[in-house]
């Protein structure tokens, strides 16, 4: 007879992953906004736009949004007041987009803007999802943390 923790459906078994899922979603976009941040101001991973440059100190809006992007990414991925990171960095990619992208043309894959809206919208459900349970704010027992993933506290349900 099965233990009353073994998932006994496919369903079931998916739910049980679901906030270490939620966990790696959040460090993967986390890492890859932090890469476009790194690459703007650093000159990481072929600098600004593959041109090997970075971004001048100070332009606007690029350079600031570069920051949110390094900082926002690190804090994101880490899970680290990712909240709080997420809705800023969510933030900025929806100016990015509405800003710079859509005024050319009206869908994402005509104007460029497929990026600024992906990240826009990984960025807002993480938001609301919370960084899920491998986040450092778990770890070292940040208060606000154990709200954020209440699916990785849940008991396992007995039938």
């Amino acid at each position: 007879m099965p233990s009353s923790t073994t998932p006994r459906t496919l369903g079931e078994a998916l739910d049980s992953a679901k906030p270490y899922v939620l966990s790696l979603f959040r460090i993967v976009v986390g890492l890859l906004f932090f890469c476009h941040g790194a690459s703007s101001l650093l000159g990481w991973f072929g600098g600004m736009m593959g041109t090997g440059k970075t971004i001048e100190a100070g332009t606007w809006p690029g350079w600031y949004a570069a920051v949110i992007q390094l900082v926002g990414g690190a804090l994101v991925m880490l899970g680290v007041g990712s909240r709080s990171a997420a809705f800023i960095s969510s933030g900025s990619m929806a100016y990015a987009y509405f800003h710079e992208h859509q005024p050319e043309k009206l869908w994402p894959i005509q104007n460029g803007g497929e990026p600024a809206a992906m990240f826009c919208w990984a960025l807002l459900l993480l938001v609301f999802t919370g960084p899920g349970p491998w986040a450092l704010d778990r770890i070292f027992g940040s208060p606000r943390a154990s709200e954020a993933a209440p699916e990785a506290r849940r008991e396992p349900s007995r039938v």
